[in-house]
């Protein structure tokens, strides 16, 4: 058996990955597969108002955020968020929390002013800050809601009437929190949504149609909302494994119930890693992230035995990102508390 600890593409459910591979062979006795199915047809549409339906009521979302499924991952909205919301002579607030956030800001400055409101570069990126003034003349404030090389994670919203941007990759959808108070919210689909090659986005429309310049077609959010996300050929097999996925955590309880499972999963590891002085996590406690767990062993040679158990454990995604070394391991919503209480022992007798 092996145990997915990877940071994106990462685990999803069995079920998801058993109704996918029929859908692959025949979707829904049409006698066609998923991957060959028209996306303007019935068939389609049917997947794409399921997914949209599920993630709106998961979320308590209102009528007036609009839900996309977009080309591209979160790396594509560095540069779309700003093209759409930022004039070149107006300043969007960031936070500077890591390397999503640093991508972010430098395709910001492309389009207008960016404003870094705080940063935690001062400590090498292992704790939030707290206690940052958000100009309210700013256009936007963005940050990133987990970060998942780093191991941090924002465990408040901002206070402020400026509108909230988010990046939440790898935290959407595993703990409960008020998605109204954004303006705008994406994600790429490989950690808790789906597969790789589609995008959610969440976005407020009294947000939109505010720039001056003239948006590329494929760029521009609101002709994809009035296209319902179909403005040209969509990922369709993404985003049919988005809405099994999606369908999953609600028949499983929802938002809540797995925030539960999640929260049992991070506390187990902290807690062990905390007793153990031969690991040392890296973050500051109140900033611990609960999707992606990062610690260092002083000794190189000690890591690389201890990567060795756990490869002859069945376990993967492990070692840590190749900038920052030591280990991480992700503990997204599909990932079983099994595979940490597994992970827990191996380090107990180790």
């Amino acid at each position: 058996m092996k145990h997915n600890f990877n940071s994106g593409p990462s685990v999803l459910p069995k079920e998801v990955f058993e109704q996918a591979s029929k859908a692959i062979i025949d979707f829904n006795n049409s006698g066609l597969s998923i991957l060959e199915i028209g996306h303007r047809t019935t068939l389609f549409q049917e997947v794409l108002d399921e997914a949209e339906a599920t993630a709106r009521e998961l979320m308590h979302l209102d009528d007036e955020h609009k839900i996309l499924f977009l080309h591209g991952g979160a790396t594509t909205q560095f540069f779309q968020v700003p093209m759409n919301l930022l004039n070149e002579d107006e300043t969007a607030a960031y936070l500077d929390c890591g390397t999503w956030g640093i991508k972010s800001i430098n395709e910001a400055k492309i389009f207008g002013n960016v404003n870094v409101v705080a940063s935690s570069k001062d400590k090498n990126y292992t704790y939030i800050p707290k206690n940052f003034v958000i100009p309210e003349t700013s256009k936007y404030f963005h940050f990133t809601t987990n970060n998942t090389i780093e191991g941090t994670q924002t465990h408040f919203i901002p206070d402020t009437k400026v509108p909230l941007v988010a990046d939440m990759s790898s935290d959407i959808l595993s703990r409960e929190m008020d998605f109204n108070r954004f303006s705008l919210i994406y994600a790429g689909a490989q950690k808790n949504i789906g597969a790789a090659g589609v995008n959610m986005v969440i976005v407020k429309e009294d947000i939109l149609g505010k720039v001056n310049r003239k948006l590329p077609s494929m760029m521009d959010y609101q002709k994809h909302i009035e296209a319902g996300s179909v403005l040209n050929t969509p990922p369709v097999f993404a985003i049919y494994v988005c809405m099994l996925t999606l369908r999953w955590l609600k028949k499983i309880g929802g938002i809540a119930a797995i925030e539960k499972i999640n929260n049992q999963k991070a506390d187990l590891l902290y807690s062990t890693l905390d007793s153990l002085p031969l690991f040392k996590p890296t973050v500051a406690k109140e900033d611990r992230s609960k999707m992606n767990v990062v610690w260092v062993m002083e000794d190189p040679e000690l890591e690389k035995k201890f990567l060795a158990v756990c490869k002859e454990n069945g376990m993967v995604g492990v070692k840590g990102h190749r900038s920052v070394g030591g280990f991480r391991v992700s503990l997204y919503n599909a990932l079983p508390l099994s595979s940490v209480e597994l992970l827990t022992d191996i380090m107990k007798n180790f």
